[in-house]
C-alpha cells in the first residue's frame, strides 16, 4: 500500500480567521457533517488547544493524536505526543495498518503552520464572511497548490453563513 497522504482540513473566513478565544467564530452544521465524512476512520492530529475546544472528546471513529509540549498534559481517549514528528509517525503507522489513505491535521494555527509545507492535500471551507480572530490559517501559495474541487454551499438551517468547500492538491514539479 502507498504511504498515507498528509491532509489538512480547515474552515476559515475570507480573511483566513480560524478561531477566536479558542473557539470557532461561527456555527456551520452543514460543514461539520463534511468534516466528519472527510476525517472518519482516519488518524487525526491536533494541538492541545484544539483538543480542549472540542465539544466531544475524543472524536469518535478516529485515532485522536494531540500534540503538546506540556509533559503533564492529558487527553483522555486520545494519545498525547510531545512532538509533531512523533504524532505524524504514529498516525502514518496506524493509517497504513488500518488501510486509511490519509492522515488529517485538524488544527490549530501552530500545527497548521508546521504541517502545511509537508501536506499533500488541503480541504478548505471558505466561510463567506470576514471576522476578527486571534488564530489564522497560513497563506495558500498558488505556486504550490492546484484547486481540484470547489462547491458552493448556501446557508442552510444551522449555518451562520454561506461557504465554499475547496480541495487543493500539491503541485508536483
Amino acid at each position: 500500500m502507498q504511504k498515507p497522504k498528509l491532509a489538512l482540513i480547515v474552515a476559515m473566513s475570507e480573511n483566513r480567521v480560524i478561531g477566536r478565544d479558542n473557539a470557532l467564530p461561527w456555527h456551520l452544521k452543514s460543514d461539520l457533517k463534511l468534516f466528519k465524512a472527510a476525517t472518519q476512520f482516519k488518524p487525526i492530529i491536533m494541538g492541545s488547544n484544539t483538543w480542549d475546544s472540542l465539544p466531544r472528546k475524543p472524536l469518535p471513529g478516529r485515532l485522536n493524536l494531540v500534540c503538546s509540549r506540556d509533559l503533564k498534559f492529558e487527553a483522555e481517549g486520545g494519545i498525547v505526543c510531545n512532538s509533531l514528528f512523533e504524532a505524524l509517525d504514529i498516525a502514518r503507522e496506524h493509517a497504513a495498518d488500518d488501510g486509511a489513505d490519509e492522515v488529517v491535521v485538524i488544527g490549530g494555527a501552530n500545527i497548521y503552520e508546521q504541517t502545511l509545507p509537508k501536506a499533500d492535500r488541503l480541504y478548505v471551507t471558505e466561510v463567506h464572511t470576514t471576522l476578527d480572530g486571534d488564530a489564522r490559517f497560513p497563506e495558500i501559495d498558488p505556486a504550490q497548490w492546484v484547486e481540484v474541487k470547489s462547491e458552493f454551499c448556501p446557508k442552510a438551517e444551522g449555518d451562520d453563513y454561506d461557504f465554499t468547500v475547496k480541495v487543493y492538491e500539491r503541485k508536483r514539479i
